[in-house]
């Protein structure tokens, strides 16, 4: 249900933007928005906000689920991670391949590499579910796993690849977070509201540092108790993770892809829409991703580092790398980051809304046909 109210919201910025109503759009995204104590202040606009402030809380949940998963969920065995991991590695690498292959005499254009190596896990979690009850555990695990990869990937690229002139100053002050956070996870303190205080501080810190304020929830989450030492039934970051699932499935994502896919066609032309970029973009996502995912898991079985999960095939593997060509909102985040509106002759949104589209039709097709022949096989 997440991923269809993500679907409604960017479908809902695309009709606006191409309808008169673009200028009321247009004035809700470059709003300012100013938070000002004393002499110190924040002067960003709507879309800064949105994409610099919500998507922090965003990635604040990533770094709670992955460290759930690395305690006590899927990553917690190294033998059942090997499999995911390496798909996520292929499905990251060989769509940067194919991006640069198509961007190979434009170097102004290599920056957006990163672009189609993301996997929105929201929205191919959603096309699965479409499927119901046909869809073995192993394929969603499989799934998953991937996307949780795929986002340790997008969050490693992001602040090696994607970061502006550093201020050291800020740094420091973001840096001497990190001993009271570990003090506070130490103490046994599973009250939140000091985590989220010293959180808060940090985000500032890293906004003005020219690292991606984003980082800082995933930092922040690293510290979240998992244990209560005195209730062993008390899981503080369980209880967090739950309580802002829908928060942000339902209100931060939505208005990500409502503030980020108003693309106006207005005036675009062969030239716009077959530019290098949004095709390597579309191309890397559809191709990139199952190429690569399916070679890496394909060489692990081969070399016996893993064997194939119960109750899956080399069919539903192939449709499960099929959605992980959905990009969609990480996509859209990492390409905010590498082109930042800074350009006139393309859009690299709609390079990831076709590819996405694409990936995702292909992959349920793929999926709905191998599963019902599994069931009549069975029947």
């Amino acid at each position: 249900s997440g991923g269809i109210v993500l679907a409604l919201a960017a479908i809902a910025a695309m009709i606006i933007a191409n309808s008169p109503l673009n200028v009321w759009y247009e004035s809700f995204i470059h709003a300012p928005v100013v938070i000002q104590i004393g002499d110190f202040g924040i002067a960003k606009d709507a879309h800064h906000w949105i994409n610099d402030g919500l998507m922090a809380i965003f990635f604040f949940l990533v770094g709670l689920e992955l460290k759930r998963e690395v305690l006590v969920g899927e990553l917690s065995n190294i033998k059942q991670i090997i499999l995911p991991a390496a798909a996520a590695v292929g499905g990251m690498v060989m769509p940067a391949v194919v991006y640069l292959l198509f961007n190979y005499n434009e170097p102004e254009f290599w920056k957006g590499w990163a672009i189609p190596a993301a996997t929105d896990i929201a929205f191919a979690l959603g096309i699965l579910s479409l499927l119901g009850s046909r869809v073995p555990n192993s394929l969603k695990v499989f799934l998953v796993s991937i996307a949780i990869f795929d986002d340790i990937g997008a969050i490693l690229i992001i602040a090696l690849f994607y970061t502006s002139d550093l201020s050291l100053t800020s740094l420091a002050i973001a840096g001497l977070c990190l001993p009271f956070l570990y003090l506070l996870n130490r103490r046994n303190v599973t009250r939140l509201t000091p985590y989220l205080f010293i959180g808060v501080i940090m985000w500032v810190a890293v906004l003005q540092s020219g690292i991606h304020a984003t980082l800082a929830g995933v930092v922040l989450a690293l510290f979240i108790p998992m244990f209560d030492r005195t209730d062993p039934e008390h899981s503080p970051l369980e209880e967090l993770e739950h309580d802002l699932h829908t928060t942000v499935a339902f209100g931060i994502l939505p208005l990500f892809a409502f503030a980020n896919s108003g693309i106006s066609l207005e005036g675009a032309g062969f030239a716009e829409l077959f530019h290098s970029v949004p095709l390597g973009i579309a191309a890397g996502l559809f191709i990139g991703k199952q190429v690569g995912i399916m070679i890496m898991c394909w060489l692990v079985f081969k070399l016996g580092f893993s064997t194939m999960p119960k109750g899956m095939d080399y069919k539903q593997i192939y449709g499960a790398a099929l959605l992980c060509g959905v990009g969609f909102t990480m996509s859209l985040f990492i390409g905010g980051l590498a082109f930042a509106g800074d350009n006139t002759l393309f859009d690299e949104r709609l390079g990831i809304i076709m590819g996405s589209i694409v990936s995702g039709v292909a992959g349920y097709l793929m999926l709905k046909a191998t599963l019902k022949e599994e069931v009549s096989n069975t029947s």
